[in-house]
């Protein structure tokens, strides 16, 4: 994982993948499809790999938008919206840009940062603005706060922005209020002001997620520009999130946005084939939604992870102490029924490797999928299922990976996991599209220190998920359309 004081590069995006698969036009296959939001920089956005401190990457940000289709299929829409980088020079310089980042990071009990990921991959569309002159309000949640609670500061985050962007960032002490409008007023051109946790308010997330008008009204009174870079809270309709947008604008996406929104809908409604995705956690039911929309979409689909015993379960076989979901096994066998009507190759494990206890001193072995003793569990994929999913993934020109093969966070049961990671890693190295698609893929491939590697890693977790799923992402259809 990354530290804070990690370099400043920022390589989510590998160079491997032609620009005209970037460029062409996709016909939407998700109920709103997002992939009009573009650069047109002569490379496209699927060659870049730029680093959060340089300068010349961001100015080659920015460059108008190239021209964008809508598509419509029955009812299918394809909500095309603004980017940062359609904005000119003169609609930035001098204005107020509220930009509202995801800069919620881990702190360890010392506050210090202990992965700057999400700070990082959040400069680039900050320093795009500080360099057209525009004062940038940065706006973040930190945590799940109930109030102000000091813990949840912001202040923490003040070095390492400072440090990445080469500027001295103004800490302000609230996120409303006269002395935040005072602050605000004495920006200067090319300064940034970080406000401080919009979660010390309730209003930014009352009623079941939804967001009080006055207090978006009272964020978007700062500015004259509204910004979105916080994939991961897209699909939240949060006051700072979507609520802004409403009273501000322009209101468009930011390049981590723009990029999150050109793989996960872009290169999964439009892949190259053949298309694999390899679906992986604990439990089924958290991604039922997924699995089932991927089917509409993949030629091959791969599970692992503690749903497999589900799976297993559903067709007879013993699991032994295996986590099942009873009550998802009739849905486990409309899944591989679903799958076998639409010409998808679903595979299982077809060994495990077991354990007597969840416990990484455990005593474990190795036994045919359908051959689990009684007391003992399943806690990873065998040797003979990662050499049969890599062969498979051999095939493929786009994979995306969402879920671990097991229990990766003990060593003994992250073999598959690592396995899967490194064959991604190879794929990326031969043109493969490699989209890892947020939460604990993202943090495997990281422990493995493979995250440059691939295509594409998301920044968002619940938000990867949504948009995989097919769901409309609030955040981003509240930005400018096109």
């Amino acid at each position: 994982m990354a530290s804070a004081t990690a370099p400043t590069s920022l390589s989510l995006l590998k160079t491997t993948v032609s620009s005209s698969s970037a460029s062409r036009s996709r016909a939407a296959v998700l109920p709103f499809s997002y992939s009009g939001l573009r650069s047109s920089s002569s490379s496209g956005l699927r060659s870049l790999a730029f680093s959060a401190a340089d300068p010349l990457t961001i100015r080659s940000l920015s460059s108008s938008s190239s021209s964008r289709a809508k598509s419509h299929r029955g009812l299918v829409v394809s909500a095309v919206k603004k980017s940062v980088g359609d904005l000119s020079a003169a609609d930035l310089k001098g204005k107020k840009v509220f930009v509202r980042a995801d800069l919620n990071v881990p702190l360890d009990d010392n506050q210090n940062i202990t992965d700057d990921t999400r700070i990082r991959a959040a400069i680039p569309t900050i320093k795009h603005l500080m360099q057209n002159g525009a004062k940038v309000i940065l706006s973040s949640h930190l945590g799940r706060p109930k109030g102000v609670t000091p813990k949840f500061s912001l202040a923490p985050l003040v070095p390492r922005l400072s440090e990445l962007l080469g500027i001295e960032v103004v800490k302000a002490e609230d996120c409303i209020g006269p002395e935040v409008e005072k602050a605000v007023a004495a920006l200067p051109e090319g300064g940034v002001l970080l406000l401080e946790n919009v979660r010390f308010y309730k209003e930014e997330e009352k009623e079941e997620e939804k967001n009080d008008p006055e207090f978006a009204k009272k964020l978007a009174s700062l500015a004259d520009v509204y910004v979105n870079d916080a994939f991961g809270t897209a699909h939240r309709a949060h006051a700072s999130t979507e609520g802004v947008a409403k009273f501000v604008k322009p209101a468009v996406a930011g390049f981590l946005m723009q990029k999150e929104l050109d793989y996960l809908d872009g290169a999964v409604s439009n892949p190259k084939k053949p298309f694999a995705a390899i679906v992986g956690g604990s439990k089924v039911s958290s991604k039922i939604g997924v699995i089932e929309s991927l089917l509409e979409k993949v030629d091959v689909l791969l599970l692992g992870g503690g749903m497999i015993f589900t799976f297993y379960k559903a067709q007879g076989k013993a699991v032994g102490s295996s986590l099942v979901e009873v009550d998802k096994l009739e849905l486990a066998t409309t899944l591989f029924e679903k799958a076998k009507s639409k010409g998808v190759s679903l595979l299982l494990p077809t060994d495990v490797v077991i354990a007597d206890k969840f416990a990484a001193d455990a005593n474990s072995k190795v036994v045919p999928a359908s051959e689990i003793p009684d007391g003992w569990m399943g806690l990873d994929i065998g040797p003979d299922s990662i050499k049969t999913f890599s062969e498979a993934l051999d095939t493929t020109k786009t994979v995306i990976w969402n879920g671990p093969m097991g229990v990766f966070e003990m060593d003994k049961f992250a073999v598959g996991t690592e396995a899967i990671a490194k064959k991604l890693a190879e794929l990326s190295g031969k043109g493969v599209t490699t989209i890892i698609g947020g939460g604990d893929s993202v943090a495997a491939v990281e422990k493995v220190g493979l995250a440059d590697k691939m295509s594409h890693i998301s920044t968002g977790g619940g938000a990867s998920l949504e948009l995989l799923e097919g769901k409309p992402l609030p955040g981003v259809l509240a930005l400018d359309e096109a």
